[in-house]
């Protein structure tokens, strides 16, 4: 399949399907894997924020590397090699120091890959920038297709097994790195430093909103498992909640070509915005609820989905030319790093402190903060690109 006539439509889908396929093993299965090693729920908060926290400064890195040496797809190959050696590193020693080390080295390499390779993703779309989301699909479908078989197959078997089917699917991500061909972008002259679009106050609120939503996101990502399985619940089933909210996110991507020609970027922030404090609260209060669980599990369609995709285009229309890597990478950098990091640090802090219902009600409290952050000082349609000159 081709959107247009150069897009290799299937070799960039399949680096997003095995990407998310490793993420849908480490993000749901990795705290039960460190929960079955008897690290305590700070600990693991910690493990947990040493994953984004180095995408607060790696992706920048390695973006600068790219734009400087025009030479992306060698970047993406080298980083993700290095992902795969490092993590090996889980087979050597379980103990907490040895644990943070792997985890440092390997998501310095393993975070670096994906914002530069979707800057060469919207390179190789072109004018079909806006059907970004109909190949990034591929990586909910891959994310979901490894949380329902690995929820069933840890059932079955033992979680121990998780480091071994997470090396596999990251050597699967370098094995595709080596058959995606590499498409530079527009290089602009007499650009101006990319501190001056940074500065505009439109991206500041942007890339400030960006940090508050992934950081509302630290009770999910580091316990929503640990929450479910204390609760009562199976891993196979586990694994099922998270793929409902994948598949929602694969409907939307479905449609995000058609929302985004139609419907204002603005107000699909602030419609987001709203439902992910919703999905927090009914997560909090009615993790008893089976009925309900599933129903929130459907907002991640706009907490990740639309948010996702309405940011990865904002960057890309933000960020243009020799800045394109760079700017993939600091929305990376501020929102899945800092953001994350932060969320999974005060999330570990607090989950044996307060009740867990008020934790996801305080993640609500940091959405609706980004909301009216969106409301009083975000209007794209005002925005005037800068990032070139004229």
């Amino acid at each position: 399949m081709r959107l247009n006539g150069s897009t290799p439509y299937w070799r960039l889908s399949s680096f997003y399907f095995f990407y998310f396929a490793s993420l849908g093993a480490l993000i749901p299965y990795w705290s039960l894997y460190l929960k079955s090693l008897d690290y305590s729920a700070q600990s693991i908060g910690i493990l947990m924020a040493i994953i984004p926290a180095t995408k607060i400064v790696a992706p920048y890195l390695w973006g600068w590397l790219a734009d400087h040496t025009r030479h992306p797809i060698a970047i993406i190959r080298l980083a993700n090699l290095l992902a795969v050696v490092t993590f090996a590193g889980v087979f050597v020693d379980t103990g907490f120091i040895w644990l943070s080390l792997v985890l440092l080295a390997f998501s310095f390499f393993w975070n670096s890959s994906l914002p530069l390779f979707e800057a060469m993703t919207l390179n190789h779309l072109g004018d079909d920038e806006h059907r970004y989301s109909a190949v990034r699909l591929w990586g909910s479908l891959g994310f979901i297709m490894m949380v329902v078989l690995l929820g069933k197959y840890f059932d079955m078997t033992s979680i121990d097994r998780a480091p071994l089917v997470i090396v596999i699917l990251l050597a699967g991500i370098l094995l595709v790195s080596l058959i995606v061909p590499e498409r530079l972008s527009t290089h602009h002259e007499g650009q101006v430093p990319i501190i001056h679009v940074i500065r505009e106050p439109v991206v500041l609120a942007f890339l400030l909103v960006c940090f508050l939503m992934l950081m509302s996101h630290g009770p999910y990502y580091t316990f929503y498992s640990i929450y479910l399985e204390s609760h009562g619940y199976s891993r196979g089933m586990i694994g099922l909640l998270w793929a409902i909210g994948v598949m929602a996110e694969v409907i939307v991507f479905l449609m995000m070509h058609r929302l985004l020609l139609t419907i204002d970027m603005r107000k699909l922030l602030l419609i987001t915005f709203l439902l992910t404090a919703l999905r927090w609260v009914l997560i909090g209060f009615f993790v008893d609820n089976l009925s309900v669980l599933f129903f929130a599990q459907l907002f991640h369609a706009f907490s990740f989905g639309v948010f996702h995709a309405v940011s990865i285009s904002l960057v890309h229309r933000f960020f243009t030319g020799r800045h394109q890597g760079r700017g993939q990478a600091l929305y990376a950098s501020l929102s899945f790093g800092a953001g994350g990091a932060a969320g999974s640090l005060l999330s570990g802090l607090l989950w044996d402190r307060i009740d867990h219902a008020w934790l996801f009600s305080l993640a609500a409290a940091v959405a609706i903060i980004a909301f009216l952050i969106v409301w009083r000082f975000i209007h794209f349609t005002t925005h005037r690109n800068t990032s070139s000159a004229g």
